[in-house]
C-alpha cells in the first residue's frame, strides 16, 4: 500500500523562488490602483502624528545608490510608524534652483541663453528640472518608498517661493539681513559666490613662496632696511597686499643671516632658517609683536607701502608668524585691514581674470599669473624661495574647480546675531549618532555671516528694491506684496516686471524724490531654498507640524540642509525646526572605496533592481551599520540574497503547513496549547519586543540578524524542524497539530509585519496566502504589542536550559554520524545522563522528548554505557532497534504489530485507520 495520501504533505501556491525583478513592478502597480498609501493615511487618521521631513534631493540625474540608502531609511521609519500607533504621512521633495541645471541646459540640451530673455531662459530651467523630478520619481517608487508622491513639495512651486520670500522677509525684519562688502568664497568656474556648505576640499598642487618686504620706517623699533619674512601658497594674491600682521603677544626676533636681516617670529625661527638654508642665522633683536604695530614696509614691486598691523589670527603653526594681509582675499585679512583703515583690495573680476588694479597683470587668469608674479617677485629681489605643495584647498562642490576668497558686495545672514539661540537648541535636539551635535555646534559656533546672495539666474530672487540713492528697501509692506505676487504668478515675473509694477501701489520713498526704483538682480543661496522647506512644508500642509519629528540625511548634511534649516528657523521661530537628526553615511564598494566610474565600481540601483529587485536592496539597507559608510558589492548583495532566500522559504514552508488550518475554527486557546509551542510563542514575544525597540532606536542591522537568526535557528533549525513529525503525520485535527498550527499562525502573521517596512514587496505577497487575513494589506495592519504568554511564567526556564542541552544532544550526533554509528538521526537512540538535578527534572518534564530531539528514542537513565561526556549531559548513541516505519520513518519497535499495516508503526497504523474509516 502506497501511504503517501495519508500523509498530510505540506502544499502552498507561493512559489519558492522570488522572482522580484518581475513581480515587483507589478505590486507597485497594484498599489498604485488601489490607492495603498491612501488608505493607510486613511486608516491612521485621528493618531499622533509623526513627521518625517524629507529633504530635498537635487533635481537631475538619475539616482545614485546613495539616494537609495537615504530613501529607504526614511522608509522604514514611516512604515514602522504608520503600523505603530502613529499618523505618519510622508511628502517627498524636491530642490529644483541653481546651477547644475543652467549648467546642463546650456552644456547637454545646447541652449543658447543669450538669445533669449532672462525670464525665458529660467522657464527652460524650470521644465528641465521638472521632467529631472518625473524620472527620479519614477526611480524613488520602484525602490517600492510609500509616499504622496502626486503631491511632493518642490522648491520652484509658487506657494514654495512665497513662503521662502516670508522667511527672508522676518529675517530682516529682525535685522539679520544685510548688505557688505567683504570676502566670500568666489567660484570663477560658476561667477558666483558661494557659501560654505558649497565647499568641498581636494588636494590641489600650489607654489610656496617666502618673500621679504623691506622696512622703510621701523618707528624706533627697527633700524630700517631689515626684510619682514612672509610665507604665501597664492603668490597671485601679492597684488592685493596691503600690510602684514603679527601677532601682538608673540615675539620676533632679527635675524642675521646671508648678509642681511631678516624678521621671523622666534617660535619658527629653526623651520624659516632650515628652509631658506641661513648659514648661522643670528638674532640680533627680540621685539614683542605689539611693538611693531605700524611699521611700514615697502611693498616688493609696487609704489605703495604695506603696514604691520597686529591680528589676533596669526599662529605658529606655519610659515614665518608674519602673515601677508590682503582684506580683498581673506577673511581674517578683512576684519584686521577694516580695524586698521585698510581697503578691501581685490583686482580680480568675476571670471577671476586680473584688471587694471593689478598693473603688470592686466588679463591674466588669476591661477596662471602665480609665475608670472612669482618671478616679478624675484627682479624685485624678495623672492627668497619657490618651492610646490600639494595641499587640501577649497573647491566648488558643483564644478569641482578651485575657489578663491575674493571682497564681493554681497547679501548675508548674520548668524552672529542670534547664535547663541541656535547653539542652545542644537543642545535641545536628539542626536543619531550622539557626534552629530558636536560637529553641528562647533560648525555653528565658529560661524560669523552666512553669504545668501548669488549672482545666476536660475533661483528664487532676493526681493530687495533700491531708492534713487541706491538705499535697499525691504519693508513688511513690500515683503508681503512680493510674498503675494510669486504665490499668484511665480517668481518668473521678478525678471519680466519693472520694479514700479512689482511694488505696492502707490509706493512712495523719502529716497527716491522722482518715484524712481531699481530691484535686485541676485538670487538667493538654494540652501536658502531648501532651508526655508519648514515655512513651506511643515507650517504650509495640513497634515504636516513644525517642528518635524526626524530630519534624516547624509552627514555632508551638518554643513547643509541641517544647518541652514536651523538657522533659517532659529531666526524665524526661535526654535529648531527639528526634534531628532538621523545622518547615515556614505556608499563604498566592497573594498572600502569611494564610488567613481573610473574605477568602475559603481553600483545603480535600477541595474540591482532589475538583477535582484528593490526588496534585496532594501534588505542590504537593514543589514549595514548605516550611521558609518557602508559598503556594497555583488559579493555582498549575494549574501543578502541568501539570507533573504532563507526567510522567504521559512515564510514558505509555514504557509504550506496553514493550508488546511482556519486561524477562527482551528485555532488552540493558548492555555491548551503545548508547552514547547507555548516556549516558541515566548520567543517569538521577545523578538518582538526586541526588533520593536530597534526601530524605536533608528537601528535597523539588528533587526536584520535578529530575524534572520529566529529564521534560521529558532524556527528551521528546531520548532520548524522537529514539528514535521506532528503536521505530516498525526491526522488532521490532532490536537497536537493543531496546537503547532496556532503557534505557526502567529509566528507567520507577526514576522511579516515585523518585516513590512523592509521588505514589503515580499510581505505584501505573503499576505495573499495566509489564511483568514482581513485586511487587504499587510501594510493596513498594525505590529501588534509584546505580550506575555499564557501560563508560561515558570517554564521559560526550563526550555531555555533544555535548548543548551540540546546542544549537546547534537554534538553528539554530529560524532555518531561521523563514526558510522548512525546515517540520519531517525535512526538513532539515545540515551541521556543528566550532570545535575536540574538537567535531569528539565528532561524527565518534557514528554515526547525524543520528537523534539529527532531521534527514534530517547531516554535518561542515571547512567549508561559508552556514553559521551558534554556540558549538562552524557549522551549515548546507538542504533535503534527496531525497524524504519514506511510512513513516519523512525524507528520503532512496534512496526509490525498490527497485521493490516505489517510495514507501519502502531502510532502510524492507528492514523491510517482513521483516514480510511474517515
Amino acid at each position: 500500500m502506497d501511504y503517501k495520501e495519508t500523509l498530510l504533505m505540506p502544499k502552498t501556491d507561493f512559489p519558492m523562488r522570488g522572482n522580484l525583478p518581475n513581480k515587483e513592478p507589478k505590486r507597485q502597480e497594484q498599489w498604485d490602483e488601489n490607492k495603498l498609501y491612501e488608505k493607510s493615511q486613511e486608516r491612521t487618521k485621528g493618531r499622533p502624528l509623526f513627521i518625517l521631513h524629507d529633504g530635498p534631493p537635487y533635481a537631475n540625474g538619475d539616482l545614485h545608490i546613495g539616494h537609495a540608502l537615504n530613501k529607504v531609511l526614511k522608509d522604514f521609519i514611516t512604515r514602522y510608524k504608520s503600523m505603530t500607533g502613529y499618523h505618519a504621512p510622508y511628502v517627498p521633495g524636491w530642490d529644483t534652483h541653481g546651477l547644475p541645471v543652467e549648467t546642463a541646459l546650456t552644456k547637454k540640451k545646447k541652449v543658447n541663453r543669450k538669445k533669449m530673455s532672462i525670464a525665458e531662459f529660467r522657464q527652460k530651467c524650470a521644465e528641465y528640472a521638472l521632467g529631472q523630478l518625473d524620472n527620479q520619481r519614477t526611480q524613488f517608487k520602484q525602490l517600492g518608498v510609500r509616499g504622496d508622491w502626486d503631491n511632493p513639495y518642490i522648491t520652484l512651486t509658487k506657494d514654495y517661493e512665497a513662503a521662502q520670500i516670508r522667511v527672508f522677509g522676518e529675517m530682516a525684519k529682525k535685522g539679520y539681513i544685510y548688505k557688505g562688502l567683504k570676502p566670500v568664497y568666489w567660484s570663477p568656474s560658476s561667477e558666483s559666490a558661494l557659501a560654505e556648505a558649497e565647499i568641498e576640499y581636494h588636494d590641489k598642487r600650489s607654489p610656496s613662496i617666502y618673500v621679504g618686504f623691506e622696512v622703510t620706517d621701523g618707528k624706533d623699533v627697527l633700524d630700517g632696511g631689515e626684510k619682514i619674512v612672509i610665507w604665501t601658497t597664492t603668490p597671485w594674491t601679492i597684488p592685493a597686499n596691503l600690510g602684514i600682521s603679527l601677532h601682538p603677544d608673540l615675539e620676533y626676533v632679527v635675524v642675521s643671516a646671508n648678509n642681511d636681516k631678516f624678521v621671523v617670529a622666534q617660535d619658527l625661527l629653526e623651520d624659516v632658517a632650515n628652509e631658506l638654508e641661513w648659514e648661522n642665522p643670528e638674532v640680533v633683536k627680540t621685539i614683542k609683536g605689539s611693538d611693531a604695530d605700524r611699521v611700514v614696509t615697502k611693498h616688493p614691486f609696487y609704489d605703495r607701502d604695506s603696514i604691520v598691523m597686529l591680528g589676533e589670527h596669526v599662529t605658529t603653526d606655519a610659515g614665518t608668524g608674519c602673515v601677508h594681509t590682503a582684506p580683498g582675499h581673506g577673511e581674517d585679512d578683512f576684519y584686521v585691514g577694516k580695524k586698521y583703515g585698510l581697503e578691501a583690495l581685490s583686482p580680480v573680476d568675476d571670471k577671476g581674470v586680473f584688471t587694471s588694479e593689478a598693473p603688470g597683470f592686466e588679463g591674466l587668469f588669476y591661477d596662471e599669473a602665480n609665475k608670472s608674479i612669482t618671478e616679478k617677485l624675484d627682479e624685485s629681489g624678495a623672492l627668497l624661495k619657490l618651492s610646490f605643495i600639494t595641499h587640501s584647498y577649497p573647491h566648488d562642490w558643483r564644478t569641482k574647480k578651485p575657489t578663491i576668497f575674493r571682497a564681493t558686495s554681497q547679501w548675508f545672514a548674520s548668524i552672529k546675531n542670534f547664535r547663541q539661540n541656535i547653539l542652545d537648541e542644537i543642545n535641545r535636539v536628539n542626536w543619531y549618532p550622539a557626534w552629530g551635535e558636536t560637529r553641528l555646534y562647533n560648525m555653528v559656533r565658529d560661524r560669523e555671516d552666512w553669504c545668501i546672495s548669488r549672482q545666476r539666474t536660475w533661483g528664487v530672487p532676493i526681493p530687495v528694491f533700491y531708492a534713487e540713492d541706491n538705499t535697499p528697501i525691504i519693508t513688511d509692506e513690500t515683503i508681503e506684496h512680493v510674498s503675494q505676487l510669486f504665490a499668484e504668478h511665480g517668481s518668473n515675473i521678478w525678471f519680466e516686471w519693472d520694479a514700479k509694477e512689482l511694488l505696492p501701489e502707490g509706493f512712495t520713498s523719502e529716497n527716491s524724490p522722482n518715484g524712481k526704483f531699481t530691484k535686485e538682480t541676485d538670487i538667493m543661496d538654494v540652501w536658502f531654498d531648501s532651508g526655508s522647506s519648514h515655512e513651506a512644508v511643515l507650517l504650509g500642509r495640513e497634515d504636516h507640524q513644525r517642528p518635524a519629528d526626524v530630519y534624516l540625511e547624509g552627514s555632508d548634511q551638518y554643513r547643509g540642509w541641517f544647518n541652514s534649516s536651523l538657522s533659517t528657523a532659529v531666526a524665524v521661530t526661535g526654535k529648531a525646526p527639528y526634534k531628532n537628526i538621523i545622518s547615515h553615511g556614505f556608499v563604498l564598494d566592497g573594498n572600502g572605496r569611494k564610488m567613481s566610474k573610473s574605477l568602475g565600481n559603481v553600483m545603480v540601483p535600477s541595474k540591482v533592481q532589475k538583477q535582484l529587485g528593490a526588496d534585496i536592496l532594501r534588505l542590504w539597507v537593514s543589514s549595514v551599520d548605516y550611521q558609518a559608510d557602508v559598503r556594497i558589492s555583488q559579493e555582498i548583495l549575494k549574501q543578502i540574497s541568501e539570507a533573504y532566500r532563507k526567510i522567504r522559504n521559512t515564510f514558505r514552508f509555514m504557509l504550506a503547513n496553514l493550508s488546511d488550518f482556519d486561524p477562527k475554527t482551528d485555532s488552540v486557546p493558548e492555555s491548551e496549547m503545548a508547552e514547547v509551542d507555548r516556549y516558541m510563542l515566548h520567543r517569538l514575544q521577545k523578538l518582538n519586543a526586541s526588533v520593536r525597540e530597534s526601530y524605536e532606536k533608528y537601528e535597523y542591522s539588528p533587526i536584520y540578524s535578529q530575524i534572520h537568526n529566529f529564521c534560521t535557528v529558532d524556527l528551521s533549525s528546531f520548532y520548524l524542524d522537529f514539528a514535521k513529525d506532528v503536521l505530516y503525520i498525526e491526522a488532521k485535527d490532532n490536537h497536537r497539530r493543531r496546537s503547532i498550527q496556532t503557534g505557526y499562525y502567529e509566528i507567520l502573521t507577526t514576522l511579516v509585519k515585523l518585516l513590512t517596512p523592509i521588505i514589503p514587496h515580499t510581505t505584501d505577497e505573503v499576505w495573499e496566502y495566509i489564511p483568514g487575513v482581513e485586511a487587504e494589506s499587510v501594510q493596513l495592519t498594525d505590529i501588534p504589542e509584546p505580550r506575555k504568554i499564557t501560563d508560561f511564567e515558570n517554564a521559560q526556564e526550563k526550555w531555555d536550559h533544555f535548548m543548551k542541552v540540546r546542544d549537546d544532544v547534537l554534538k553528539a550526533l554530529e560524532e555518531a554520524r561521523n563514526e558510522k554509528v548512525i546515517g540520519k538521526s531517525l535512526e538513532a537512540k539515545i540515551t541521556l545522563v543528566p550532570k545535575d538535578e536540574k538537567t535531569k527534572e528539565v528532561l524527565q518534564g518534557i514528554p515526547n522528548l525524543h520528537q523534539l530531539l529527532i531521534v527514534s528514542g530517547a531516554d535518561v537513565a542515571d547512567q549508561a554505557d559508552s556514553a559521551r561526556e558534554y556540558r549538562y549531559v552524557d549522551v549515548a548513541v546507538e542504533q535503534h532497534p527496531g525497524e524504519k516505519c514506511e510512513r513516519c520513518w523512525t524507528a520503532s519497535e512496534t512496526v509490525g504489530e498490527d497485521p493490516d499495516h505489517p510495514e507501519l508503526c502502531t502510532r502510524c497504523a492507528d492514523v491510517v485507520k482513521e483516514h480510511y474509516s474517515a
